[in-house]
């Protein structure tokens, strides 16, 4: 009785449980990319485990593009696979070209007129 008190008081993710499409495949693509290195490499789960310092569980849940492998496991072969570097320009604000246009328009056109330097302290 006590179990099921507790899972109804545990939060449930919605975008681990049902992530949009375009998220889930690319977390599939990106976990079949990571077993076909693994593989070449000729690891094992638990050889790639050991290295990265988790359980071939996570391993295989990350070959498999689930949502709820944490980010770290992901970074963790790709760093073991010597592949980390992608993932360090990822998300790298000169590269973000919406994120610059709309920046650029919230911009303003003229400075305001100084006020001078105030000396009450």
């Amino acid at each position: 009785m006590a179990s099921l008190a507790l899972k109804s008081m545990v939060a449930v993710n919605k975008l681990q449980k049902a992530p949009p499409y375009h998220v889930a495949r690319a977390l599939k693509q990106l976990g079949a990319d990571l077993r076909t290195a693994r593989i070449r490499r000729s690891m094992t789960m638990g050889d790639a485990a050991s290295r990265i310092g988790t359980g071939p569980r996570a391993v295989m849940d990350a070959e498999k593009g689930k949502a709820s492998t944490g980010m770290v496991v992901y970074a963790g072969l790709l760093w073991l696979y010597d592949m980390l570097q992608p993932l360090e320009e990822l998300a790298d604000p000169s590269k973000d070209k919406e994120g610059i246009a709309l920046q650029a328009t919230r911009e303003r056109k003229r400075a305001r007129k100084s006020g001078g330097l105030d000396n009450d302290f």
